[in-house]
């Protein structure tokens, strides 16, 4: 078991070598030292999110077999390798946890402050974290240029994005073309093999990041709170007139209301046949109803596919 062990470690070691990365870089520091160490191995492993990944599953791998020699004479050989790829792994995993677009906009803000275009008054814009369409691009190309942690930089970005976007669907399931976006970018980030494109990405991420911003402030714009915002999306079609889109903001709402009210008067109502179809069939028939329901647009077909619609994310998504 323990030559299992040291293949597994050799296997790491390797790994980093391929990276253009040491372990013994780590093994041999300390202080700031070991601190410079442990970003330049970092650097090295966040190539793209598959080489971190595969850095991931060695290192969990040594540490299960590890585990499995603790009692066997020698192991305490091997514990300081073990202890540097801990120490390594344990901080990519505290990136990922503390991955918040704000706290990464924060790391990042002296570069993007570098490559903002001042406005002919000299003022900032009030209430925003940064202005996409005041960042100039190629400014900002060349001061990312100059950043010794670009890969990490990135992906700790994509971490931020992926945690926001995560939350965003689970509230709104219609926004599956942001998902459909991001998987571009990632997929394009992951397919480059010589690297120089890491800007360009970094400049996607960016202006990604800015129209969640702009999607997650459309509520307000059109006048609706998120949940209503949700059941106005799902309840959307192509070609609406602007009579049409009123109505069917109205309807949003007080299918919402009308939602909320039966389901309170009905204790687990998904646990039961009867009271799942009784909420399915209260949906039908507000959006059937002259009175409440969908624009006179809406075929029966559509209203009843659209109350499957409503249904099934109620079902998952509402209290």
């Amino acid at each position: 078991m323990l030559d299992d062990l040291r293949e597994t470690i050799a296997f790491v070691r390797a790994f980093l070598i391929e990276q253009n990365g040491t372990l013994d870089a780590v093994i041999n520091s300390a202080g700031f030292e070991r601190n410079a160490a442990l970003v330049r191995v970092k650097e090295a492993i966040n190539e793209n999110d598959e080489s971190r990944k595969r850095f991931e599953v060695l290192a969990r791998e040594v540490f299960t077999k590890f585990k499995a020699c603790l009692t066997m004479k020698g192991v305490s050989d091997f514990r300081t390798e073990v202890s540097a790829i801990n120490y390594v792994y344990k901080s990519l995993q505290e990136d990922r946890d503390a991955a918040d677009i704000s706290g990464v906009m924060r790391e990042l803000h002296g570069v993007i402050d570098q490559a903002i275009v001042p406005r002919a008054d000299g003022m900032a814009t009030p209430g925003k974290q940064f202005d996409i369409s005041a960042i100039d691009f190629e400014r900002l190309r060349a001061e990312f240029e100059r950043r010794p942690t670009k890969r990490t930089d990135t992906l700790n970005l994509m971490d931020a994005v992926e945690k926001r976007l995560a939350r965003m669907l689970a509230e709104n399931p219609t926004r599956t073309n942001f998902q459909s976006h991001y998987e571009e970018i990632v997929a394009a980030y992951n397919g480059e093999k010589d690297r120089v494109t890491i800007e360009a990405t970094f400049k996607a991420l960016l202006k990604f990041t800015a129209s969640l911003d702009d999607e997650a402030s459309r509520a307000m714009r059109e006048g609706l709170d998120p949940e209503t915002l949700t059941l106005f999306d799902l309840l959307k079609k192509p070609d609406l007139s602007k009579s049409d889109i009123d109505r069917l903001k109205k309807v949003a709402t007080s299918l919402l209301t009308t939602l909320e009210q039966r389901k309170s008067e009905i204790d687990d109502w998904r646990a039961k046949e009867a009271t799942r179809d009784l909420i399915r069939q209260t949906i039908n028939d507000f959006l059937y109803s002259d009175e409440t329901g969908l624009p006179g647009s809406y075929s029966p077909e559509e209203i009843a596919q659209k109350t499957q619609v409503v249904f099934g994310h109620i079902y998952t998504a509402m209290n």
